[in-house]
């Protein structure tokens, strides 16, 4: 018996060679693209980057706060410590004021007693000042020879040292003249010296 094949060649060579049904046809993968892979490692760098400085630069902001906060409180307490510092000196000098006026109350007492005592007749007082350089005194008297005498009498004191006359100027009324004066004397302060006794008085001329 004679067969005869009536496909074409083709025909049998595509049968042949085409796949099995069934089995997956194989595909090439493409290779990843390098820019692409550069770019993203970036992106992820310049993340990561700006993360940390941010939270440095929140760090930052947050000690800064902070200083200007234990700034402000310092100088508070140094405002209210120089306060208080002022304050006790200014009530040391009060304190101290206080306890003078006190020491010198009995000596002020005296040194106007001792003006008084001493001051010669038609010599009279218009003004006293006593400080701690000593005292300035002011008055009035008839003549120069009554102011000489008043100037000896306050050296004899036992309270007065340095009795200097700083002037005397004659002045006149439409009844009388008189001289003003000024004079200034240092004040002696240590231990309180006895009163000072009475001049004898001058003997006469012809007595025994």
């Amino acid at each position: 018996m004679i067969r005869i094949n009536l496909l074409k060649p083709e025909t049998r060579e595509f049968k042949e060679t085409a796949a099995a049904p069934g089995v997956p046809e194989y595909k090439p993968r493409k290779a990843p693209n390098l820019g692409n892979l550069i770019f993203l490692l970036l992106v992820i760098g310049l993340g990561a980057f700006y993360f940390f400085q941010r939270q440095a630069f929140t760090r930052e902001n947050e000690l800064l706060a902070t200083a200007r906060q234990e700034k402000d409180q310092l100088q508070y307490v140094t405002a209210k410590l120089e306060e208080l510092k002022q304050q006790k000196a200014s009530l040391e000098r009060r304190i101290n004021l206080i306890n003078e006026l006190k020491a010198q109350q009995g000596l002020a007492v005296r040194i106007m007693d001792e003006l008084s005592r001493t001051l010669p007749e038609w010599v009279w007082l218009t003004e006293m000042t006593y400080n701690a350089k000593g005292i300035q005194i002011k008055g009035k008297a008839l003549s120069n020879n009554l102011i000489a005498e008043y100037i000896a009498n306050l050296e004899d004191s036992p309270l007065l040292m340095n009795v200097n006359l700083i002037a005397s100027t004659l002045r006149r009324t439409q009844r009388t003249e008189y001289y003003e004066f000024s004079l200034n004397a240092v004040v002696e302060t240590g231990p309180e010296a006895a009163p000072a006794q009475p001049k004898p008085a001058a003997k006469k001329r012809g007595t025994a």
